[in-house]
């Protein structure tokens, strides 16, 4: 059956997305706050509106009445999604997951009074005075959050009292919408931290199953991926007790979908960080190590799709960047990158470089998670982005 796909947001994730449901037939409405985004590139027809905006919302599901409604990025008036099920829409995961995961102080409420998850310690800021409170509370070192954001912006960490009014100002600048709160959590001294992919599907049986990818683990610069890498090594203890805790909020979100569990470990113990109700970033490594990707998975997922998340191979992914701030960029050294045995690499399209924007990534396979992390960065030293002449 040809469903028709309403994607909210529209950058490089979600044009993995719109590939794979136009490889299963579906048509796809991409939809962003500026022309040319990725998906649109790739999809049947394009939206430009500001998503933040609720009457432009509602005008473009009136004109497409899409069959799914699938959110790919936060800055989205997503309480308007209530309505849309209650008309008969159906929002991937589920109005409910979208509206919790979108806003840091819902979901972590849910995880840690609701559901008794456990987290790090945490307080809630609407001022400065509020925040030198809160870390009061804490203790320092603490990181400090907007409620609404992407990609690490606005995250920073606190370790003297002067850096407190620059986290404040930071996150106020890195927030996304029209939220002026900020989260500061208690700094967890974890070895490591994974994404767990967790997929609710449909069985043989039409049932609501769970399933997990093996665990992928990343590294962070500013709180913004730059590498990653599946699998992560870790204690079966630890991986069981990952499972436990991303199974529990997934369920309690409901909704059928992919979700990125970001969850901190030390040695056995396990925190709950954050969750995506979509692929996540550091998942793009998927493209290389399993049998089906991140956005395969989600497509078959949404659609009631039997899904597959076995891994083929170790595998690791590496950010490039624009380095530039400038509209037009491009990238030398894309053959030399190549030549490694394992490389493959993905430039998104964005029409308009930044320096520390995500421009492109390098996959990497090999018969080691060690082996092709090493490979990515050293492809990552064979590419250049250039000014265009």
């Amino acid at each position: 059956m040809r469903n028709k796909i309403l994607l909210l947001g529209s950058g490089e994730l979600g044009k993995e997305v719109v590939i794979a449901m136009q490889r299963l037939g579906q048509y796809v409405i991409a939809v962003d706050n500026y022309e040319n985004a990725p998906a649109m590139q790739v999809a049947h027809e394009f939206e430009v509106i500001n998503m933040l905006d609720g009457d432009e919302l509602d005008r473009i599901v009136t004109k497409h009445k899409p069959d799914f409604i699938v959110p790919e990025v936060e800055s989205i008036r997503t309480e308007r999604f209530y309505d849309y099920e209650k008309q008969g829409y159906t929002v991937i995961p589920s109005a409910k997951a979208a509206n919790f995961t979108m806003n840091r102080k819902a979901i972590r409420d849910l995880a840690a009074i609701d559901l008794g998850v456990k987290t790090a310690k945490y307080k809630y800021a609407t001022s400065y005075q509020e925040l030198k409170e809160g870390v009061a509370f804490t203790g320092m070192p603490c990181v400090v959050k907007p409620l609404m954001s992407s990609s690490g912006k606005g995250q920073s960490v606190i370790k003297t009292e002067a850096d407190i009014e620059k986290a404040w100002n930071y996150a106020l600048e890195g927030s996304r919408g029209d939220l002026m709160e900020v989260i500061v959590e208690a700094f967890i001294d974890f070895d490591y931290e994974i994404t767990l992919l967790t997929v609710r599907s449909k069985d043989s049986n039409g049932e609501v199953c769970t399933k997990f990818c093996d665990p992928i683990g990343h590294h962070q610069e500013s709180g913004d991926y730059i590498e990653s890498f599946q699998p992560q090594p870790m204690s079966e203890a630890a991986l069981e007790k990952s499972k436990k805790i991303a199974k529990t909020i997934t369920d309690s979100l409901g909704g059928l979908g992919i979700f990125g569990v970001e969850l901190f470990i030390k040695k056995d113990e396990v925190w709950f960080s954050e969750v995506s109700p979509r692929p996540h970033d550091t998942g793009m490594v998927t493209m290389a190590s399993q049998k089906q990707s991140e956005f395969e998975l989600h497509a078959k997922a949404i659609l009631g799709l039997p899904v597959d998340t076995s891994l083929s191979n170790p595998s690791a992914s590496k950010v490039i960047y624009g380095d530039h701030d400038a509209d037009h960029v491009y990238f030398e050294g894309v053959d030399h990158a190549l030549q490694i045995p394992g490389v493959d690499v993905r430039l998104f399209g964005k029409p308009k470089s930044f320096k520390k924007r995500r421009m492109g990534v390098i996959l990497a396979s090999s018969n080691s998670m060690e082996a092709a992390l090493n490979n990515a960065k050293e492809a990552a030293l064979k590419i250049k982005t250039k000014l265009e002449r």
